[in-house]
């Protein structure tokens, strides 16, 4: 329900595409980051590198969208 409740208030200050995007980005990093932490995941140099990725595409559009 948090979660929900983010992403309808950040959605008020950015179109709900970008809020999508960006919500569904960051919480498949979290996600990935969570799994490492608790549970000992193993992450090889390829998949840090594209969830780096993930990391940089959504500071990019916040950087650089309109608005």
């Amino acid at each position: 329900f948090l979660n929900m409740a983010l992403l309808a208030l950040a959605m008020r200050a950015i179109p709900a595409g970008t809020a999508y995007a960006i919500w569904t980005g960051l919480g498949a990093v979290g996600v990935i980051i969570g799994g490492m932490i608790l549970f000992g995941d193993k992450v090889s140099l390829v998949q840090a590198g594209f969830m780096a990725m993930i990391v940089i595409g959504v500071a990019g559009t916040k950087l650089f969208g309109q608005g």
